[in-house]
């Protein structure tokens, strides 16, 4: 049998319990080219709001009655697929449900023995993807750069910062408490963390970045977006990867009212979205392994368990209360 949640009722403003439905159904034979993965974890991201809304975005919404989407890492039980083995551990998207049929397309090969599996749907999956390419190929980040990273002890900005720290930049990070700064500095090795909930925020960015900054990698948008985009250097480049602080909102999205100091400072905005850089994510995986291994990136999970649990685990996204990726575990390994 299979415990899977399904997607039952679209939100307004914040995903509550009865967003989902926990069912056990029968898990089906596989058919020729298909393969049964059990699932051991499966990863909780911002994305999941906006993917819950019926509107046009980069990815399709989800369809009311569907397997909530989601990363997913686990092992292949069955298989009638050339190119996957009984026994081969495999990642990909595989929605929050214990077992998956599929027919392997958007599922590749992971090795546990190089690396603990919830990192290959964290700091080696699809928040390590968008930061080695969202700061290096849009932020086009250079050695003396200043770059300031929001979320910054989230599963995407913990690792652009120290990506940004490995081409040589000056790296102040914004997060939410004493305790996220103080990880961000001592642990993630970034040159200064603002605690947004407690400090002024415009304040503390002057004290920072006194000449300006170079790059924003940007997870939260609204009022950190309008306070960033005051302290701009000539030619500044800002990544947008997310806005986290609108996801739930009830009423319009809140853009920025700074925005003409990209035309004073001749800036840019561009948005990032992981799937465009899909051809060369290898490349990607490959250069962050070789840092973990360097000891240059720390890579942090923050691990729940029970599939029951995904309500309570999910709202964690928003209130702040994890550190690093978030991740679930959905049956015993």
């Amino acid at each position: 049998m299979n415990k899977q949640l399904l997607f039952v009722k679209r939100p307004q403003g914040e995903a509550d319990a009865s967003t989902w439905s926990l069912e056990t159904n029968p898990i089906p034979e596989i058919e020729e080219g298909q393969i049964l993965v059990k699932q051991y974890y499966v990863s909780l991201d911002p994305a999941m709001r906006g993917w819950m809304n019926d509107a046009r975005s980069y990815i399709a919404p989800m369809e009311i009655g569907s397997v909530m989407r989601a990363g997913s890492v686990g092992e292949v039980v069955a298989s009638k697929h050339s190119k996957f083995k009984v026994g081969q551990y495999v990642a990909g998207t595989g929605g929050v449900q214990q077992y998956t049929v599929t027919d392997g397309k958007g599922f590749y090969p992971v090795d546990p023995k190089l690396a603990p599996l919830p990192t290959y749907i964290g700091s080696l999956g699809m928040p390590g993807m968008t930061a080695f390419f969202g700061i290096q190929e849009v932020g086009k980040i250079k050695e003396g750069d200043v770059v300031v990273v929001s979320g910054a002890a989230g599963a995407v900005g913990s690792i652009v910062g120290q990506i940004a720290k490995i081409k040589g930049c000056h790296v102040i990070g914004i997060a939410g408490g004493a305790e996220k700064c103080k990880y961000v500095v001592d642990e993630l090795g970034f040159d200064a963390c603002i605690d947004y909930k407690n400090e002024d925020i415009k304040a503390r960015l002057k004290e920072e970045c006194p000449k300006g900054l170079d790059v924003y990698f940007d997870n939260v948008g609204g009022e950190i977006l309008d306070a960033v985009l005051g302290r701009l250097r000539l030619h500044a480049r800002i990544v947008i990867c997310g806005a986290i602080s609108q996801y739930n909102n009830k009423e319009a999205v809140k853009g920025p009212s700074n925005y003409l100091s990209l035309l004073v400072n001749r800036a840019s905005m561009t948005g990032i979205v992981v799937f465009d850089w899909a051809d060369r994510y290898k490349e990607g995986a490959e250069q962050l392994g070789i840092w973990m291994a360097q000891g240059k990136i720390k890579s942090r999970e923050d691990i729940y368990e029970g599939i029951e649990n995904f309500p309570e685990t999910y709202n964690r996204l928003f209130s702040g209360d994890k550190m690093g990726k978030l991740v679930l575990k959905v049956i015993e390994e």
